[in-house]
């Protein structure tokens, strides 16, 4: 095989294996398991096959994530919205300086016990 064509088929190949991933193949484990020196594929035993629900938490590679169901914000709401961010904000900040006044201010002195007769 002459060398450019031996350093274009490597080049496909190494441009096509992240593709091939990606889609769930694995071209590696493929052609070990074609000559029988790879990993045998083993079938997941049936109380794990029932407890496997079809309902999926993650939105799976190569799948759009579905739309929204609430509208996008106008400006306005986004304003809105802002704004009682800001005043929670001035609210927690009052709140702050006054824990920390009450905790600057020094220790009650103690009453001096009455005098021994």
């Amino acid at each position: 095989m002459p060398g450019s064509l031996r350093r274009t088929v490597l080049l496909a190949l190494a441009a096509l294996a992240p593709a091939a991933c990606a889609s769930g193949a694995n071209p590696v484990r493929d052609a070990f398991q074609a000559v029988g020196v790879g990993p045998k594929e083993v079938q997941a035993p049936d109380f794990v096959a029932q407890s496997r629900t079809e309902r999926k938490d993650y939105v799976p590679v190569g799948t759009s994530a579905p739309a929204r169901p609430v509208p996008k914000k106008t400006a306005a709401e986004v304003s809105q919205a802002e704004a009682e961010m800001d005043g929670a904000r001035a609210a927690n900040a009052a709140r702050a300086a006054e824990a920390q006044a009450a905790g600057s201010t020094p220790p009650p002195v103690p009453a001096s016990p009455p005098a021994a007769r």
